[in-house]
């Protein structure tokens, strides 16, 4: 395996990023404003700022097909970021909510986005042609805490929400107007708007931290602060899962997590790494770390004479430093993102952390 692509940004926390369909435009959220990288060459150089949001930006996603840019913030306000002759042009979204806009992601349609808040709701957002603006529909029961994560299923109709209820649930965004009516799935065929298709209560009853659904669809995966990662197999509307597979682990807590095909998922969190686990509806297991085990931490030059490591043990009780962690990352990693696929497995995907890099990893 080729080694991962690093950009170290900055010395800040990521909250989020989000790449164009090109790969040439790189949005990361940075405390209250979106920084815009351009690729040139083999680093990425700040070419541009989304300013607007007056509280931390917590999500950034850009829509692969028009560009459009949409972020929330702690400032309870969500913006969609339109490319213009004169630059970024902002369009201000009712959001209608009273606590922080905490995530969110376009649609694969790309015509409404989820964004999701500490108010307990979820705000389905599409732009209302009569009046020339970005409206909200929201999604409120069975919610009772913060919505930490939200994820589209490929058929732009059903979301999936997770929140430090501790639950994990599979709601329709159905929108009269402005979606087609969706083909009957694993998850149900009448999908009015707030439908709950599905909720699962993690095991160890810790906050939900990530959800995506599997490439089909047909399976959705999430983790939890109990570092263990669920995978649903729904048997079909009002019916019992046909599976609900629970991998405990000894690991950190995952904060992410996306498929490789039907039968792969990559997640990562506070152990600063990326981990494959691989398995269906019979079981899943971790494979192991997509990093090197052998990977040397960064080198240092020091005189390894016996003075020098009786000095250094008087000194500091150790004969070397030990800070620098022989991960890539040198912090939680927040985000990670498919990069680049095809027909649902993905070649390469990115992360980003607390540490302030962006890596590209290849699978």
């Amino acid at each position: 395996m080729s080694a991962p692509e690093q950009h170290h940004l900055f010395h800040r926390p990521i909250a989020d990023h989000s790449f164009s369909a090109d790969r040439q435009t790189l949005a990361v959220a940075r405390d209250n404003d979106v920084a815009l990288y351009g690729r040139a060459g083999a680093q990425f150089k700040l070419k541009d700022e989304l300013r607007g949001h007056d509280k931390t930006v917590t999500g950034v996603d850009i829509a692969p097909s028009t560009g459009r840019i949409v972020t929330c913030s702690q400032d309870r306000n969500a913006y969609v970021w339109e490319p213009s002759p004169t630059g970024w042009k902002p369009t201000l979204v009712l959001l209608r909510i009273n606590r922080a806009g905490t995530y969110v992601r376009w649609s694969p349609s790309e015509k409404k986005f989820a964004v999701g808040s500490g108010a307990r709701v979820i705000a389905i957002c599409y732009f209302e042609e009569d009046n020339d603006w970005w409206v909200s529909k929201h999604i409120k029961k069975p919610i009772r805490s913060t919505i930490t994560t939200v994820s589209w299923h490929p058929n732009s109709v059903l979301l999936a929400a997770g929140s430090t209820d501790s639950h994990a649930r599979v709601f329709s965004g159905f929108v009269k107007g402005v979606d087609e009516r969706p083909e009957p799935s694993v998850w149900g065929e009448r999908l009015p708007f707030g439908t709950v298709c599905g909720e699962y209560l993690n095991n160890s009853a810790g906050w939900i931290t990530g959800t995506a659904f599997s490439p089909s669809g047909d399976a959705l995966a999430f983790t939890a602060r109990d570092s263990s990662i669920t995978v649903v197999y729904p048997g079909g509307a009002e019916q019992p899962p046909k599976a609900v597979v629970s991998i405990s682990t000894q690991l950190l807590p995952f904060m992410s997590l996306i498929w490789n095909g039907e039968s792969e998922i990559i997640a990562a969190g506070h152990d600063c790494e990326a981990y494959r686990l691989q398995g269906s509806e019979q079981g899943w297991a971790i494979v192991g770390s997509l990093e090197s085990k052998g990977r040397p931490g960064i080198s240092h030059v020091q005189d390894d004479s016996a003075l020098n490591m009786f000095r250094q043990m008087d000194l500091k009780g150790k004969v070397k430093d030990d800070t620098q962690l022989k991960t890539v990352h040198q912090n939680t990693i927040g985000t990670v993102r498919a990069y680049q696929e095809s027909g649902g497995r993905v070649s390469k995907f990115s992360t980003s952390g607390v540490d302030g890099r962006i890596v590209i990893w290849n699978t």
